[in-house]
């Protein structure tokens, strides 16, 4: 697991390969990653946009920047977590992903970028790593 902290929103990021849903002799690699997010502060916050930045160990780069997450923009209470599973294809057997979300403060309107803590994506099939 990997968690990074910005304004007291914890973010913890756990990957796992999909052998299932590869196909290795295709050059696909696919990975689920579930995301927390907990709201450690005294005010609820809301979860407005993400960006993140997927390196390939074939040295390949992606942007994906939009609203929300899987469809929502989740209001998060002081104490609460929100918890969400997605996923990533990369066509090489090792990579890196990581970004941000963008963060509002509901009580004051106040904007803040929240860190997603850059996460290893590497497959069990190569012992060529990007990290």
């Amino acid at each position: 697991m990997y968690e990074a902290v910005t304004e007291d929103v914890a973010i913890r990021v756990t990957p796992t390969f999909m052998p299932q849903e590869s196909d290795v002799e295709d050059g696909k690699y696919f990975w689920a990653y579930t995301v927390e997010i907990e709201n450690r502060s005294t005010t609820m916050v809301q979860l407005l946009t993400r960006y993140w930045r997927i390196s390939s160990a074939s040295g390949g780069t992606q942007e994906v920047k939009g609203d929300g997450v899987v469809g929502k923009q989740p209001v998060i209470r002081p104490g609460e977590i929100h918890r969400y599973t997605s996923g990533v294809p990369l066509t090489s057997p090792s990579g890196l992903m990581g970004g941000h979300y963008g963060m509002v403060e509901s009580q004051s309107g106040r904007h803040f970028r929240a860190t997603i803590p850059t996460f290893a994506l590497d497959s069990p099939l190569s012992t060529q790593r990007a990290n």
